[in-house]
């Protein structure tokens, strides 16, 4: 038998049915485990074999500050809090990748006890870009419907969509390791940028166009490049300058507020991919 078949977890702490903490006999460090069952009627100083075929997912925190968040995460939040989270997470490990930025065990049940929080207290979540979260993180966005479910079951709390909203923005954050700060400024950014072609132009925007997918897709790539400040090459940047003036200059504007909300300079190319795009949109 090998060492890791040997190998026996002692649990420190049980979170609810599915999930349980674990102290490694080697590092003595901390681990989340997760699997079907494998909670019940454990009691802490309990073990488990490395090898437990109810073991579907492990989850170590390597961060030392993430591993110092996590334990603050421990004390202030409730458990049953903690274990839906985890258990979150786990969907996400398996339905999308297992390569998560573990900032995601220290952000996500933070987030789903303030929201159960001010829903018990009948405090209103607002989402002024939920539509651009459905639309841009589609693949999120379904997952987070499913921890929606997970979370009502739990709680007996029903989960407004502006809600669901949120979760797929900290399931984006998990698979994408962007800062979640980062993924709602993106998403609020793209909204606005919406908001401003509607005020120059008169038009309200119908979201359930082609186009407007297209436009709302293009900007969350065009915002992504610009903040990372990698170059695109438009050969059409000429001829859209002279034949759609108008569709340029709307696009300048919008290029004006990104350059202000991530304070970086915009390529004139970017411009004019801008302006294809809010010029094709305009036409339907």
């Amino acid at each position: 038998m090998s060492r890791e078949q040997e190998k026996v977890y002692t649990i420190t702490r049980v979170l609810n049915h599915n999930v349980v903490l674990v102290e490694e006999p080697d590092s003595h460090q901390e681990i989340v485990l997760f699997g079907k069952g494998i909670g019940f009627s454990a009691k802490p100083g309990n073990t488990i074999p490395a090898q437990d075929p109810r073991v579907e997912k492990r989850f170590r925190l390597e961060s030392e500050s993430h591993q110092k968040q996590y334990q603050t995460i421990l004390s202030q939040v409730d458990p049953a809090v903690v274990g839906i989270a985890e258990e979150i997470i786990a969907l996400i490990a398996i339905e999308i990748t297992p390569k998560l930025n573990e900032h995601v065990h220290v952000a996500l049940p933070d987030h789903i006890q303030f929201a159960i929080y001010r829903l018990r207290n009948g405090m209103e979540i607002v989402n002024p870009f939920l539509f651009e979260v459905q639309t841009l993180y589609a693949k999120e966005y379904a997952l987070a419907k499913r921890a929606a479910d997970m979370i009502k079951k739990a709680f007996s709390l029903d989960i407004p969509e502006s809600e669901i909203g949120f979760l797929a923005l900290h399931i984006h954050s998990a698979i994408s390791y962007l800062p979640v700060n980062k993924a709602v400024q993106f998403a609020n950014i793209i909204s606005e940028l919406v908001s401003i072609v509607e005020q120059r132009t008169g038009q309200t925007i119908e979201r359930s166009t082609v186009d407007y997918v297209r436009l709302i897709t293009h900007l969350r790539f065009a915002v992504e490049r610009i903040r990372q400040q990698k170059s695109i090459q438009n050969p059409l940047l000429d001829r859209v300058k002279t034949t759609i003036p108008d569709a340029y200059e709307l696009a300048s504007e919008l290029a004006d507020y990104i350059s202000t909300r991530l304070e970086v300079t915009v390529p004139e190319d970017e411009i004019g991919y801008m302006a294809m795009h809010v010029y094709r949109l305009l036409q339907q």
